[in-house]
């Protein structure tokens, strides 16, 4: 006859299930969480403590909660929870981000044709819609925070600080008109980020050019010698920077070069060499043979 071998051990006797069963569990504990309002709680237990807050960097409300914002809510409720059992008050006041393409991507594409104040209004009801799933999402991972009470950057309060901030900047003379390039996501359709665009790397011919000096002592004689990766760009070239507090030398080559001549003269920047005195190089022309054309490029008439 078989022995239980359970029945000869010492163990511990406990409430406590072995089956973790947490599908089921978990969200029982979650709905005492709630019910008991733990997270208040928490904070009346930590009033008057050290306090750290942990400001968060909103999601977009344009979908469900993704790996990229459960994993960003996570981390972050790991730190605020760590903090809170130091001793410290440590509040969280979640947040959305309820303006931009994002959003405004995925209405038009639901709807063709809207007007600019139909885009405003669909985009807000859109916001809204997808700010209780993702409250709802948010509270099922566990994360503790004041989710009753979040900033919502299309809150009429939140938009009249923005413009009070806006304010300071205009008042110091920041802000300014100008012209950026905005990198532009032909497959998605949506503008992107600086931080989301990364460059493969590539190969490309190298170039040396040189441009003939058209004024000044050495006009005809000595021409500045360029290198560039991106000899594509050289139609566009309009000029040559010189430093004046730099030191420059004239060299001669008199190795044969394919674009004009086998012999010319060359700026070259050489450290710890003389300083050429009162020569200063005012207009600067460059030009070579392309195709079946001449192309001339010069610079404007004043000081390098």
């Amino acid at each position: 006859m078989s022995q239980n071998y359970k029945d000869t051990l010492n163990l511990p006797r406990t409430d406590f299930p072995m089956k973790a069963n947490l599908a089921a569990r978990e969200p029982e504990m979650l709905k005492v969480w709630e019910e008991t309002r733990l997270y208040l709680q928490i904070q009346k237990a930590r009033s008057g403590r050290e306090s750290f807050v942990l400001h968060d960097g909103p999601p977009f409300a344009n979908g469900d909660v993704h790996m990229g914002t459960a994993l960003n809510k996570i981390l972050k409720d790991f730190v605020v929870k760590s903090q809170s059992m130091l001793g410290k008050r440590a509040p969280f006041v979640p947040g959305w981000d309820c303006h931009g393409l994002p959003i405004e991507y995925k209405v038009v594409k639901e709807s063709r044709e809207l007007s600019p104040l139909e885009v405003r209004k669909k985009s807000e009801a859109f916001a809204r819609k997808y700010i209780d799933i993702q409250r709802e999402q948010f509270k099922r991972l566990g994360v503790l925070g004041d989710w009753e009470n979040p900033y919502l950057t299309m809150d009429p309060k939140y938009e009249a600080e923005i413009l009070r901030a806006f304010a300071v900047f205009v008042e110091k003379g920041l802000v300014y008109q100008s012209k950026k390039p905005v990198f532009w996501s032909t497959g998605a359709q949506t503008a992107l980020a600086e931080a989301e665009v990364e460059y493969q790397e590539r190969d490309d011919t190298a170039v040396y050019v040189k441009f003939p000096i058209a004024s000044g002592d050495f006009a005809g004689k000595a021409s500045i010698a360029i290198w560039t990766t991106t000899p594509w760009t050289l139609p566009a070239n309009l000029a040559i920077a010189v430093d004046p507090k730099e030191i420059y030398v004239v060299q001669e080559h008199l190795r044969p070069c394919f674009w004009r001549t086998n012999l010319f003269r060359s700026f070259a920047r050489i450290p710890n060499s003389n300083r050429l005195e009162n020569r200063s190089i005012q207009c600067l022309e460059a030009s070579w043979t392309k195709s079946l054309r001449d192309i001339l490029f010069s610079t404007a008439s004043r000081s390098c």
